[in-house]
């Protein structure tokens, strides 16, 4: 396992961390399985671990808790804040109320007392940036978390948070965790140049596409709608236009990876922390087999010609695959934002 460290905050963390939204209701119930899954990734070598509150409604966290019992001091715990998942108003978000609230609920279901990294999951403009910089220095002064950084924030986000971090004597974002595949380029563009711009640390999501580089969705095959699929059938559906390019793509990078004698996940994965602004790349498995994999991918390193290759099917700053659909801006989502008043145009 090879180690970088996460931006500017001294943290050492395994190029490689262990994505726990798999674990409780949502992918994998048995909390035993899953507490055994963690520790065969920290004895591999892993110490870098992610998890959120809102994962299966707080029980990824649980899970994670009972793990790390005895093995605490070892382990890099990244967690969230912002989405809801219990009923009633100031219960998400990223307000000074709801992150004061919500990061003594987390400590308490992790059985810790600090936080590694905490971050905000998604970006919310109904909330001054300002505002929430602002309760997070005050949780690292408290001891409460080592650092903060955040999730899926558009360049232009980032740029304002470090801006306003500056001006008025607040920590900074120290990373931020966008989605990031050979399918899902687009981030090439701005946010991971400037995340390296600003020397954060960039933990990314979604190597393998949400299921597309898994191997297991090719073309003229049967779909196992029964995994990861199911949670959205339309975007894998063969008959939709806007698929074929996926299909194609995912055709041309097996033989790219056959081409190597390696499998198209393990190649998904090494792919990911080639880019110089990565530092870890983030994959959360549901079973032990497919923790090996991951371990697997850990010893792959790619040559320029296979990077070039990869180029050609897509080009850098582009995507193939929709990367995140969990988040769009206000200024596409609020009509009026896009559109002037009628008795204005």
């Amino acid at each position: 396992m090879r180690y970088r460290m996460l931006g500017g905050t001294g943290i050492e963390v395994s190029t490689h961390c262990l994505g726990a939204m798999m674990f409780g209701a949502v992918g994998n119930p048995d909390h035993d399985e899953c507490v055994r899954i963690i520790h065969a990734a920290l004895d591999q070598g892993i110490n870098f671990v992610d998890t959120a509150d809102m994962y299966s409604a707080g029980e990824s966290e649980t899970i994670v808790g009972k793990a790390l019992k005895d093995r605490r001091d070892d382990v890099v715990l990244a967690t969230k804040v912002h989405f809801p998942f219990t009923e009633g108003r100031n219960r998400s978000g990223n307000s000074r109320r709801w992150i004061t609230r919500a990061v003594e609920d987390s400590l308490r279901r992790l059985g810790t007392d600090w936080i590694d990294l905490y971050q905000i999951h998604r970006p919310d403009h109904t909330t001054d940036i300002e505002e929430t910089l602002w309760v997070l220095s005050d949780l690292v002064s408290a001891g409460k978390i080592r650092a903060f950084g955040c999730s899926a924030f558009p360049a232009e986000d980032i740029v304002e948070a470090y801006h306003v971090a500056d001006r008025r004597g607040y920590g900074r974002f120290r990373t931020n965790q966008p989605p990031y595949s050979m399918m899902a380029r687009g981030i090439e563009r701005s946010v991971l140049p400037t995340c390296r711009r600003l020397g954060m640390g960039v933990l990314t999501y979604s190597p393998l596409a949400f299921g597309f580089l898994s191997g297991k969705v090719r073309k003229n095959q049967p779909l196992d709608l029964s995994a990861r699929a199911a949670l959205a059938p339309d975007r894998f559906d063969p008959a939709l236009p806007a698929n074929a390019a996926k299909y194609d793509a995912v055709e041309q990078l097996v033989e790219v990876a056959d081409g190597i004698g390696t499998t198209l996940p393990e190649l998904a994965m090494a792919f990911v922390t080639t880019h110089p602004a990565v530092t870890s790349v983030i994959s959360g498995p549901r079973t032990m087999e497919q923790l090996e994999g991951l371990i697997t991918a850990a010893d792959l390193t790619l040559d320029d010609k296979t990077l070039d290759r990869i180029d050609e099917i897509v080009p850098p700053g582009t995507d193939v695959y929709r990367a995140d659909a969990a988040w769009q801006p206000q200024s596409l989502v609020d009509v009026t934002q896009r559109r002037r008043a009628l008795s204005d145009r």
